[in-house]
């Protein structure tokens, strides 16, 4: 067994983790947190643990709806741009997405930072983004976790997790149980490839393409790294107010496996969902530029992104006018995509 016999001693930093560093990012993480605290949140930031008091006074039933992601290789397109102050946008965004399919609203978020070698300005622009985010959908960033890992990430490089906590009313959960045959699927629009598929449009830009990030499309009226970037769309802010206007049968966030690895996880096992991909046309161009300068098969690329589409309603067929002119009201775009009928759970794209 080997010893150090010298007198040299080794510390902390000098193996890798800045403690010093890390206590003046946390101090700077307070500030931006607590810009999103409400009166339900019981003690700031510094506890081994979040306090959330939620306000239950207009539900009868409540029950917790939770949900965790990523944004995943999203997060290298940031690296290769140096740009951080959107990535935590796109990573709450998506969280409520998530648990908004089933008629929830988010009460609190909490996120998990891992780094080789902590930059106080990189995690300090990534909580600006979550924080912004947290105050447009009214949800309290009570907590995280900051790791300083050396030799674990390469170097300017970094991960990034988030984790919301929701709640909705027993009776009014929506789950897809009541759709049937001869509802109507209604599609809104995405911002671009939101957080999924970004293995698949990496290798057909830089790889295959031989774009750098900076390299303007002129297709898209932007650089390609601004396109791969854009923001993540929440959507809570357009469904919760029809939610208490119409009834819903059944809503899907679509996220990886596009239309169809998402539609039919709320689909009854007696019902299909035909779905007509020229219903919506070309929303967004950065889908048919992505599949002509990566050749991507004209199959598979409905499993790798969302073609335009980032949220699904379905509705009874009788609703669907009043549904449609309640979302237009409000300046938003929708589509008639598709319709219901007898089947097996699945999802048919003709």
């Amino acid at each position: 067994m080997t010893q150090n016999n010298s007198d040299t001693k080794i510390t902390y930093a000098e193996s890798g983790v800045d403690v010093k560093a890390g206590e003046e990012a946390v101090n700077r993480i307070k500030t931006l947190a607590s810009s999103t605290f409400n009166s339900q949140v019981l003690q700031g930031l510094g506890a081994f643990g979040g306090f959330f008091q939620p306000d239950i006074s207009n539900i009868k039933n409540p029950v917790l709806l939770s949900s965790t992601d990523s944004v995943g290789t999203k997060l290298k397109v940031a690296f290769m741009t140096n740009k951080h102050d959107t990535i935590g946008q796109c990573l709450v965004n998506h969280c409520i997405n998530d648990i908004l399919v089933h008629a929830a609203k988010p009460m609190f978020f909490l996120d998990y930072i891992g780094v080789g070698k902590l930059n106080q300005n990189t995690v300090a622009k990534i909580l600006e983004g979550l924080a912004f985010a947290c105050k447009q959908n009214n949800t309290a960033l009570i907590g995280g976790e900051m790791a300083e890992l050396p030799e674990f990430y390469q170097e300017g490089e970094y991960d990034l997790v988030g984790f919301v906590v929701g709640m909705v009313d027993k009776d009014k959960i929506v789950n897809g149980s009541t759709i049937k045959e001869g509802d109507v699927c209604l599609g809104l629009p995405s911002t671009g490839l939101h957080t999924n598929g970004y293995t698949l449009a990496r290798k057909a830009v830089f790889d295959i393409g031989g774009l750098k990030p900076s390299d303007h499309v002129d297709q898209l009226g932007m650089t390609i790294g601004d396109a791969l970037l854009s923001v993540h769309k929440c959507y809570s802010s357009l469904i919760h107010p029809l939610l208490d206007k119409h009834d819903i049968q059944g809503m899907a966030h679509i996220t990886g496996g596009g239309i169809p690895g998402n539609l039919k996880r709320i689909l009854p096992e007696n019902m299909t969902a035909v779905i007509e991909k020229n219903s919506w046309g070309e929303i967004n161009p950065l889908f048919n530029y992505l599949k002509e300068i990566g050749n991507i098969d004209p199959v598979d690329i409905y499993s790798a992104f969302n073609m335009g589409i980032g949220y699904i309603l379905v509705v009874d067929k009788n609703d669907a006018d009043a549904i449609t002119a309640d979302i237009k009201a409000v300046g938003e775009d929708v589509y008639n995509i598709g319709t219901i009928t007898k089947g097996d759970k699945t999802v048919k794209l003709v």
